[in-house]
């Protein structure tokens, strides 16, 4: 029997990796630990690849494009992982495989999922979806001042997280368009940064 070699190639870019409560490798870590929950707990901005042996795992917040390319070489399979896909092109065409690629076959990471890809050759791996973002449905009561509370509650510590890592000396700006949307994220700027 053939004994396939994996390659995994990683053109992500760790500093747009902005995690809060751990480390890049601390959150690769969880995320090998098998328990997709593990995730949830990131806080943060991330788009992040793990790798241990031929299984790799891979997971992205709903800010971070994350995209995969599954490349065969005679050695084994590459999974090429990147941002773009314009830069899982550019890599394949560098090494030669140029003529795989088609955008068709690229695939995005879906947010909120813990993916793992089993890198084991012919045929091409078959990856599983494990969902670690899963709220709570029907939470709430019909009564909207819990619902605006918590909302309000939760969007002004997200505002406040991100307020609070911008140096004192550079501007803050919010797009505002007057509508709700807009609306809210201006006030509770506002609001946190009155408060700080």
């Amino acid at each position: 029997m053939h004994d396939y070699i994996e390659r995994v190639v990683d053109l992500t870019d760790p500093g747009e990796t902005e995690l809060l409560n751990l480390t890049p490798d601390e959150a690769r870590h969880r995320m090998l630990s098998g328990k997709p929950e593990s995730v949830r707990d990131f806080d943060g901005s991330f788009a992040l690849v793990a790798k241990d042996g031929k299984e790799v795992k891979l997971a992205r917040s709903l800010d971070r494009p994350l995209r995969y390319f599954l490349a065969k070489q005679i050695e084994g399979p590459a999974l090429v992982v990147a941002h773009r896909i314009d830069a899982i092109r550019q890599w394949l065409q560098e090494q030669g495989f140029g003529d795989q690629f088609h955008p068709y076959y690229t695939r995005m990471v879906p947010a909120h999922y813990l993916v793992t890809i089993q890198l084991v050759g012919c045929p091409d791996p078959d990856p599983t979806y494990e969902r670690f973002f899963n709220p709570v449905r029907n939470k709430y009561s019909t009564d909207l001042d819990p619902i605006g509370h918590d909302y309000i509650a939760a969007l002004k510590s997200e505002v406040r997280k991100w307020v609070e890592r911008v140096p004192e000396n550079e501007p803050i700006g919010c797009c505002f368009s007057g509508g709700i949307d807009s609306g809210a994220g201006f006030l509770a700027t506002y609001s946190v940064m009155r408060e700080l």
